[in-house]
């Protein structure tokens, strides 16, 4: 199994950051638009859609939804608006979580998350990709989370105490999280130095980037918590040692809406 996802990482961190600096953004666009509906193919078996024909219509809805937002504009001119709705909706996933019993059985509410969950963060990406060297922030951002994930393993496997949710995620700790928060903490800090920012704007900088990592944290736990009511441990096998797209991107749909639009927000935004 380890040389399998070592196998799988060597094939596809190369891709990805090619793709994410070379590519334009309109091929960036459809790129992450194509990883997020078979994200939503995955989604539809966690509601669960018993039968193949509603999962195959469950993803065919969700691009069909991204070939609407790009081709009628309002990815761009509705951007603003759709990032807080992004940023909105995390926060009231942790409701959810809080009384995750509550969505047992319940295929339509489950089914409609998909919508703030899936569309904010393609938004947000390709807007961020869209800027003055874009793709280099696209790729930080990439980078934070992956950190923040590594972080927390290795700080929750050698100072895990106390349990952050355990009915959802058992192997998830405080000192996971803690230890998420200061590695990125310090990744923000050095990047916050590279453009020419005020000390105000530099601090300002590396707090978007922990209330972005914190939200990762939340993008994790929901798709966990789907997995769990559905008594799966990974959301699919689409990625050989790594099982789904949304076992790897989980932490990405949460933190992209509300880092982009803090950037917005506090005039961080590159040109």
């Amino acid at each position: 199994m380890l040389k399998q996802r070592l196998i799988t990482a060597l094939i596809l961190l190369p891709l990805v950051v090619w793709g994410v600096l070379a590519l334009p953004t309109p091929a960036f666009a459809a790129a992450v638009a194509a990883v997020l509906v078979l994200g939503a193919w995955e989604w539809a078996r966690l509601i669960p859609l018993p039968v193949l024909p509603l999962r195959l219509g469950f993803a065919l809805l969700a691009a069909v939804l991204f070939y609407a937002a790009w081709g009628s504009g309002w990815a761009v001119t509705a951007r603003e608006p759709l990032l807080l709705a992004g940023t909105a909706w995390w926060l009231l996933a942790l409701a959810w979580l809080a009384r995750v019993d509550w969505s047992r059985g319940r295929m339509l509410i489950k089914g409609l998350a998909a919508v703030p969950a899936l569309v904010p963060a393609w938004i947000a990406l390709v807007a961020l990709h869209g800027t003055g060297q874009g793709g280099y922030w696209v790729l930080y951002l990439l980078v934070l989370i992956w950190v923040a994930d590594s972080a927390a393993y290795f700080s929750g496997r050698r100072f895990g105490r106390r349990k952050l949710a355990p009915r959802i995620s058992p192997g998830k700790t405080w000192e996971g999280v803690a230890g998420a928060l200061l590695a990125c903490a310090v990744l923000a800090v050095a990047v916050s130095l590279v453009p020419n920012w005020t000390a105000r704007q530099q601090l300002l900088f590396v707090l978007l980037n922990l209330v972005a990592v914190a939200l990762s944290i939340v993008g994790d736990l929901f798709i966990s918590a789907l997995k769990r009511q559905v008594g799966v441990k990974d959301s699919g096998r689409l990625i050989p040692g790594h099982g789904g797209v949304l076992d790897r991107v989980d932490s990405l749909l949460a933190a992209p809406p509300v880092f982009v639009g803090g950037l917005l927000y506090l005039g961080l935004m590159p040109d």
